[in-house]
Parts: structure tokens; C-alpha cells; sequence
């Protein structure tokens, strides 16, 4: 509450500087639930206290300034902000001000998606521009990089002149795929899928915008010729045009329809595959709304129902160092326990040091975490602000905290290399029995689980020492399941020597690698300096080190893994001819009717280099059902693709039959 006009001034302040964080320099310094309270104490004060209204205070606006790199763009009709209710007694409240005048009202709902608003105008049915939101009158023109988008169409069928407004967002999966890229490439990572939507709509280069898998979900209009009949028959028309479909979409009668409504989506909200940070509540009829028109800064047909945040504050406490399967350390902040949405966050990721130093976080910060994708929290930025000198620095470790190797530090990732470190071996163990590795049947995590706790393994090399009366001691196991699982474990005896070295978790060796370096150096592999390994194709001086180190750590047990297992070294096979397929690289991807693996030998018979990646480097993509980024990856490097068909028509001009 605001007892003066001196606080309501240092509040409209803070408010001011909360928004050019979010809004302009997307770098926020509050959470949305600090940023809401402090609003509507502003908008509290202003109703009763008319006359002393700050004229810059953010409640008689939309946004804030623009950065520059982008042209500026007038809108033909404002972008308006939408006034927010937070419970169901404001609901009550802004619903009975609508039955005053319009007592036989409807009203269209819809999910309020957390991306990136956007304008798009068109006239004689094509594109002519795409701004962004900006201050609600001026934004910047983005309309190359929405042309990257493939849910804007280019032409619709309407011909007059008209504004469609919608939300650019970004799925939940390619948020957190994006995010891992920048943390291969040491970018400093997206807070959240809305920063990323803005961050990739107004990147310069249009082809990075292109490769973010952007969505545009219209859901209203600017510009348009429409005094008369349903807002909801009228979105739904323009649907139609070729846009992506806004989903749950409802036509509610009454308050009590828009409460279900509203509890429905927010029971949706974790599993949905977009952000949604609540829903939006218009009244249908289009000449009411124009009726009713708009106070200073929102229009009066409608009102955003927001969830509860999903963003707080807490306190670091100390910090917790995980060591993973591969051995990358992850450094986990130890919270000061906080609920968000009914669950109690008391440890949020870290990710790497870098982030730890580029973000400039420290123990006993008071920190903004969220829970992204609604599921995993994570740190977002410390509040400097708040530091009271009690704060202390958080230090790269230089040995293992678990077994006390000495670690490997890269420009990103520290990791123990000692493949017998406790903390790794559980999931090591279960990435070596999987389908892609040594493929051990019967031998799952739940299994892996119980024979490390009943001490029966303890590493690798353990599995090849179970003995029949050892599983047969164990609750579950009978004779037959005990015997299946030693035969499985006898049948990777003999195996071919890529499954093995894919099988060891490597750090950045898997499967197209590890074939490459089998055929190339056989069980000299880990004898073979970094310099010999790094001149295969495809295999960089890091992936190279990275080897080394694991056969300096690993020596002893990797000695043994060869002597037990024997694995077979690949024949050296040359093409009977030069083929179509020579010396190409060569990407599989999506679902074949014959295994991958089947068509990857019968292509390297012919002189192809498979690889599992695509890239610049890519001659070649071979596609089949359900192909999923690699194909879009290929299309916007121009890499050749095919499809299964024109793949077997080349195959028969070999000689081959697809059988």
C-alpha cells in the first residue's frame, strides 16, 4: 500500500526500471509477481489520488522505448495492453461492469500464450509488414525474420486491408534444444521460451531466426473493416487463412464457464508444449467492443485472467556438485526452500561455470529462479541490489568431489574422466547395456539400480563376473529371468569394437564417431596420439584430447574390456566401384523400412562416409517418416535430400534391390 506521493514516485521509479528490463533490454530484474504487486499498488493509488498522477508513470502506458537495429514502424491502429485480474472476485467484478451496459453479453476466451507480440498487415491478401509490439504506437520492423516463420503465411484470401495480431512463441523442446546449442557454442543461455521468441524475432540475420522453430498464434485483430457480428466466428475465419490454429479457443455464456475454463487450462499448463501465462477474456460481439472503446492504455471489451507465478525469489545457500553419466561436473545451487505453484523449489541448475561467471551469481545471493518448462527450476540472474557483503564467490573444483581425480577443464565443461567414479558408474553402466551400445537385454536402470545397491556390481567390468546364484539371492528373480540376463550379458562377447567405444561414453564421441575411429585404428585407438586421430574426417582436436585423456584415465580398465569382451575389428572394405555414393557424406534420419544401421553398412559398402549430424559439410540427407529437425536443418543449408523412393531408385541404378 502507498501511504504518500513521495512512495508512490520512488515505486513509479522502480516500476519504470522494472519494465525497460523486461521489455526493451530483455534482461529482467524482478519476477512477474514482484513487477504485478507493485502495478497495481501504482494503479491504486492513481484511482484514488487522480490529480496527482505521475504523466510517465507506466500505468498511462503500453512500453517503453526501442533499441535501435531495427526500423521503426508506425501501427496503423495502437497495439493496446490489456488490463489483469489475478482471482475470481476481480473476474466477478469486471464481468458485472460488462452486464451493466450489456447485460446479454458472451464472451470469447483464449490462452494468453508468454512470447512475443507481433502485427502483421496485409493488403490485396499479401504480407506487406511485421512489427514488433514496441511502445504500442511505434514498433520495429521485423518483417524478413517473419517471413522465416512458416506459420505467417505470405497471402490469404482476404483482400482488404487488415492488422492480425498474434503471439510468436516457442515450444517447451526446441527452448531447451536452443539452449543446449548456445551451451555447446559458450552463448550465454535464454532465462525462459518468451525471451527466446523475442530474442530470435529480432535477431539481424534472418537466417538464425529461421532455425529457432518460431510459431505465430494470432489472437486478434488491429486494422480491419469488421463493425458487426462474433469476434470468435471471426478469428476463426482468419484461421483458416493458413495460420497455426490457436487452441482452446472457447465461446463461454457466462462467468461460470469462464472460471471452468480458466481451471482447465492452468491443470493444462505443465504438460502443454507452449508457455502459457493465462487467458484472455474478450467480449464476442465486435460492435459492442467498438461501443465500449478503450481508457488510456487497455481496451474496456477485455481483461487477461493471469495464472499464478511460476517466477520467485530465494536465497543460495551453498552449492552441490553432480557428477554425470558422460562425467561432466554440474554445479546445483542449494536454495533457501521457496513454492512456486504448490511445489517447494529448494535446488535449481547451475548449468556450467561459465554461466556461474558471466551471470556473476555467488553464495548467499538473493536470486530470480523459474521453473522453465514448468517443470525445472533454474537461476535466471542474482538481485545485485540486494547483496549485503556476506556474499562469496563460487570456485571451479579441481578435483572429482566424489572419487578425487584430478578434473578436465574445457572452456565450458569440468568433468572427472575416472569411468570408475562412484558417482558415474550407475548411469555409465546403463548407457553401456542400451540399445545403441552393447544393447544388453533385461539389463534397464531399475535393474542397474538394484544390483549396484546389492553390491553384486560396482563397475563396468562387474557385469561379466554375475554369476546365476548371485541374481538368484536377489527379490524379483526367478531362475529363467537370471538366465536370460547372463546370456545377454555372454552375447556382447565378440561384439563389433564401435558398439564398445560407444558404449564407453566418451565425452563427444558417439555413434558416427565411433565407427569412423574403429575402421580407422582398430584396438590402437587409445595408443594413437591426438594429432594422428584428429586427421580422420570428422574428428576435431577436441574430440581427439578427449580420447586421450580417457585412455590415460581408463587404461587398466579399458585393457581389461578388450581381453573379456574381445571385440572385432571392422574389415577395411573398398567399393567394387565408384558409386553414386562415393566419398559422400551421408545423414539418416527419420523412420526407414529397414533399420538405420542396415541401410548406414549397406551405404559405407558403397563408399559413403555416415555421419549423424548435418551439416555445411553434408552432401547428402536421406529422409523417411517423421523427419524432424535434420530436415529442416537441411533445407535451410540448400543440402540435397531425398526421401526413401528416389533413394532405392538410386540403389537400383547400382544394381541393388531394397528388399
Amino acid at each position: 500500500m502507498i501511504e504518500n506521493f513521495q512512495k508512490y514516485q520512488e515505486i513509479t521509479d522502480l516500476v519504470k526500471k522494472m519494465a525497460y528490463h523486461y521489455y526493451v533490454l530483455d534482461d529482467p530484474i524482478a519476477t512477474d509477481e514482484e513487477y504485478d504487486t507493485l502495478y497495481h499498488q501504482l494503479k491504486d493509488y492513481e484511482e484514488k489520488n487522480p490529480d496527482k498522477i505521475i504523466s510517465t508513470s507506466p500505468t498511462q502506458r503500453v512500453g517503453n522505448k526501442l533499441l535501435e537495429g531495427f526500423e521503426k514502424y508506425k501501427h496503423i491502429e495502437r497495439m493496446w495492453s490489456l488490463d489483469d485480474i489475478f482471482e475470481p472476485l476481480k473476474l466477478q467484478e469486471w464481468v458485472n461492469r460488462i452486464y451493466k451496459a450489456y447485460p446479454q453479453a458472451i464472451f470469447t476466451c483464449s490462452p494468453k500464450f508468454d512470447g512475443a507480440s507481433l502485427n502483421l498487415y496485409y493488403n490485396n491478401g499479401i504480407l506487406q509488414s511485421a512489427a514488433t509490439r514496441g511502445d504500442g504506437i511505434e514498433g520495429e520492423l521485423v518483417t524478413q525474420n517473419a517471413k522465416t516463420i512458416q506459420s505467417i503465411p505470405l497471402e490469404i484470401p482476404y483482400k482488404n486491408p487488415i492488422e492480425i495480431r498474434g503471439e510468436v512463441v516457442i515450444t517447451k523442446e526446441d527452448f531447451e534444444e536452443i539452449n543446449k546449442e548456445r551451451l555447446k557454442n559458450a552463448e550465454s543461455l535464454f532465462a525462459n521460451p518468451r525471451n527466446a521468441a523475442a530474442g530470435s524475432l529480432r535477431q539481424l540475420d534472418p537466417k538464425i531466426t529461421a532455425k529457432r522453430k518460431l510459431k505465430f498464434v494470432p489472437w486478434g485483430m488491429g486494422k480491419n473493416d469488421f463493425d458487426t457480428g462474433s469476434f470468435y466466428k471471426l478469428l476463426n475465419t482468419i484461421l483458416e487463412y493458413g495460420f497455426y490454429k490457436t487452441p482452446f479457443i472457447t465461446l463461454c455464456q457466462n462467468i461460470q464457464e469462464i472460471q471452468t475454463l480458466y481451471e482447465t487450462l492452468i491443470k493444462k499448463r505443465q504438460d502443454y508444449s507452449i508457455m502459457l501465462d493465462g487467458m484472455v477474456i474478450m467480449v464476442d460481439s465486435l460492435q459492442s467492443q467498438k461501443q465500449m472503446g478503450f481508457t488510456i492504455k487497455s481496451p474496456r471489451y477485455a481483461c487477461a485472467y493471469k495464472f499464478p507465478a511460476i517466477e520467485k525469489t530465494s536465497k543460495i545457500l551453498s552449492i552441490t556438485l553432480q557428477v554425470g553419466r558422460s562425467g561432466v561436473i554440474t554445479p546445483v545451487a542449494e536454495l533457501q526452500p521457496t513454492e512456486i505453484e504448490g511445489a517447494i523449489i529448494s535446488r535449481a541448475t547451475l548449468h556450467n561455470y561459465s554461466e556461474i561467471q558471466r551471470k556473476d551469481i555467488k553464495i548467499n545471493d538473493t536470486v530470480i529462479i523459474i521453473r522453465s518448462g514448468d517443470v525445472i527450476p533454474k537461476i535466471i540472474k542474482p538481485i545485485v541490489e540486494l547483496r549485503d557483503g556476506t556474499q562469496i564467490d563460487i570456485k571451479k573444483p579441481t578435483h572429482c568431489p566424489q572419487c578425487g581425480s584430478e578434473v578436465l577443464i574445457e572452456d565450458i565443461f569440468i568433468r572427472c574422466q575416472n569411468l570408475s567414479c562412484k558417482a558415474r558408474v550407475k548411469e555409465s553402466i546403463v548407457y553401456f547395456a542400451s540399445r545403441k551400445a552393447l544393447n544388453i537385454d533385461g539389463l534397464g536402470e531399475k535393474i542397474v539400480d538394484q544390483l549396484f545397491e546389492e553390491k553384486i556390481i560396482s563397475n563396468i567390468l562387474d557385469l561379466y563376473s554375475i554369476k546365476i546364484e548371485d541374481l538368484l539371492c536377489l527379490q524379483g528373480w526367478q531362475e529363467k529371468k537370471a538366465q536370460n540376463l547372463i546370456e545377454s550379458i555372454k552375447s556382447t562377447k565378440n561384439i563389433q569394437l564401435w558398439r564398445l567405444l560407444n558404449a564407453l561414453s566418451i565425452e563427444h564421441i558417439g555413434e558416427g564417431a565411433s565407427k569412423k575411429l574403429a575402421m580407422s585404428f582398430g584396438r590402437k585407438i587409445f595408443e594413437t596420439p591426438a594429432e594422428e586421430l584428429s586427421k580422420i574426417d570428422g574428428i576435431g582436436i577436441e574430440m581427439a584430447n578427449s580420447i586421450v585423456d580417457f585412455g590415460i584415465v581408463n587404461k587398466d580398465l579399458i585393457e581389461k574390456l578388450f581381453e573379456v569382451i574381445d571385440p572385432k575389428e571392422p574389415e577395411q572394405t573398398i567399393p567394387s566401384h565408384i558409386s553414386v555414393f562415393t566419398n559422400k557424406t551421408i545423414v539418416l534420419t527419420g523412420t526407414l523400412s529397414k533399420p538405420r544401421e542396415e541401410v548406414s553398412i549397406l551405404l559405407e559398402s558403397l563408399g559413403a562416409k555416415m555421419t549423424s549430424s548435418v551439416s555445411k559439410n553434408t552432401d547428402l540427407l536421406i529422409y523417411g517418416e517423421n523427419a524432424g529437425s535434420k530436415l529442416d536443418k537441411a533445407k535451410s543449408l540448400m543440402v540435397t535430400s531425398i526421401n526413401q523412393a528416389e533413394l532405392i531408385q538410386l540403389l537400383q541404378k547400382e544394381g541393388i534391390k531394397w528388399e
